[in-house]
């Protein structure tokens, strides 16, 4: 039998398959139950900075008294972070895998106060889940990109429990920004965030939303990154977020240089006892190859280890075009 276990931010994990922040990680029943699968660890549903701000416009809709607007806006604050915090300490008695608080940051607000709380609800870690759209267009890219950089060190200076944050690839240079998120002490990344798409409905000229899960064939942006930032950011703990849709794959990312993935999507279309068979496939492709842990095989392929690491960084088709007339 191989051994599963990791060693991911600073907490140990009884294999590297983590669930993602999700409805499937917003109860107690639910918890119990990816903990009964297999589960390594899960991130709790998030805690959302936009709801907290949209549920504060709501309740003010229609008043003349502007001067209920902070009143208004410490209750909707207070509430939900009452939620999250029983949410958090009610898992960890319930559980016997390692406990992520979510935060979904839109701005850098509130953070501190809310992370230290989380901490104190006895969360394992607490992964920012960061995404700020470069719309103005008076900002330049590393405007934006001190954004992360301040959220990490202002919450890193009061929280000691691990701190995780979780990225999209829109960056400049994303080996760059790792790098400096490992300089301000960030304990890990996720590589890559999945967030919001919008869509237009012909029919009625409205916006929705586009194909919410990821497909298998999302790997592949995952896999290049992690395989270039795995070699050059080595000091860093690297989990492969989107288009892990099998044991299979988990391998690959791990060959790559990932330490831990994260499921979702693929839980959603065949059910959460699929977490069960992806640890199963991703076992036996261990034991099948005569690999005793993971560590013996882990970023065995990313850019430094490969003949021609040229392949991560290979971005025309031009010669795949070519063979197809």
């Amino acid at each position: 039998m191989a051994n599963l276990s990791v060693s991911f931010a600073g907490m140990n994990l009884r294999n590297p398959f983590i669930v993602s922040s999700s409805g499937l990680t917003n109860s107690l029943d639910k918890l119990r139950n990816l903990d009964r699968l297999g589960a390594g660890a899960v991130v709790l549903k998030s805690l959302f900075e936009e709801q907290i701000l949209h549920e504060t416009g709501k309740l003010l809709e229609g008043t003349d008294y502007p001067e209920a607007l902070d009143y208004v806006r410490h209750y909707a604050r207070n509430n939900n972070l009452a939620e999250y915090l029983n949410l958090i300490k009610d898992a960890k008695k319930a559980v016997n895998i390692p406990v992520i608080a979510s935060i979904n940051c839109i701005s850098t607000r509130e953070w501190m106060d809310f992370g230290l709380k989380i901490q104190e609800a006895g969360a394992d870690a607490i992964e920012l889940n960061a995404y700020i759209i470069p719309v103005d267009k008076s900002k330049s890219s590393a405007d934006h990109e001190k954004i992360y950089l301040d959220l990490i060190t202002g919450i890193k200076k009061i929280v000691k429990i691990p701190v995780i944050i979780k990225l999209g690839y829109f960056f400049t240079n994303l080996s760059l920004m790792v790098n400096n998120l490992f300089y301000r002490k960030a304990d890990a990344v996720v590589l890559f965030n999945r967030y919001y798409e919008p869509d237009i409905n012909l029919n009625d000229m409205s916006f929705g939303t586009s194909e919410v899960f990821s497909s298998p064939s999302d790997i592949r942006n995952t896999l290049r990154w992690i395989g270039i930032i795995s070699s050059h950011v080595k000091e860093i703990d690297i989990a492969a977020s989107t288009g892990v849709h099998s044991g299979e794959t988990a391998v690959k990312l791990i060959l790559a240089g990932a330490k831990v993935v994260q499921v979702c999507s693929v839980l959603y279309k065949k059910g959460p006892d699929f977490l069960a068979e992806m640890i199963d496939k991703f076992e036996e492709w261990m034991v099948k190859n005569k690999y005793t842990s993971i560590a013996d095989f882990r970023g065995k392929m990313n850019y430094s280890n490969i003949p021609d690491p040229a392949v991560y960084e290979r971005a025309q088709f031009m010669k795949y075009y070519s063979s197809h007339q």
